[in-house]
């Protein structure tokens, strides 16, 4: 087997600031992200935006020192259980490296992370057409019950 590193991403280090953009960029692209590039303009504030932000975090994959796979995370609070959670916001796997255990890897150092943290859950959002859904049903995510449906507002205008 191949050498995986997972890291916590530092926002002010280019190599990882670099492979998150170029991570997050190929899944945008991918038809089951929004089947088409970044714009330059989030590109250009993706990262400044995430250091600004204080409850984010990112982790990367790196397969032999290459960048794998990324995972885009969000703190955020359960009125429910009057805890801290973490929502995955971005689960990305180069296509080169899917199926691979990378994406399982990034969700089992989220739990980590999570669990450290002394988090509630961790949530996240998939499409119903997406196969990654197999890969989080068997690492147990659950679709709760009653069933949730992720819903959006867009507010005009979208920044570009």
């Amino acid at each position: 087997m191949k050498k995986l590193q997972i890291i916590k991403a530092d926002y002010n280090n280019s190599a990882h600031t670099d492979a998150i953009l170029r991570i997050t960029d190929a899944y945008a692209r991918d038809p089951m992200g929004m089947d088409r590039p970044l714009s330059q303009k989030v590109l250009q504030n993706l990262i400044s935006g995430m250091k600004e932000f204080p409850n984010s975090f990112s982790l990367i994959a790196f397969r032999e020192g290459q960048p794998a796979g990324t995972a885009n995370c969000f703190y955020g609070f359960s009125t429910f259980y009057a805890s801290k959670l973490i929502n995955v916001h971005d689960l990305a796997v180069m296509p080169d490296y899917r199926g691979k255990g990378i994406g399982e890897a990034l969700l089992k150092a989220v739990e980590e992370i999570a669990k450290e943290e002394k988090c509630c859950k961790i949530t996240l959002e998939v499409r119903e057409d997406n196969r990654a859904k197999n890969l989080y049903e068997r690492v147990g995510f659950t679709y709760g019950d009653p069933v949730m449906y992720f819903m959006s507002k867009e507010l005009k205008p979208v920044p570009e």
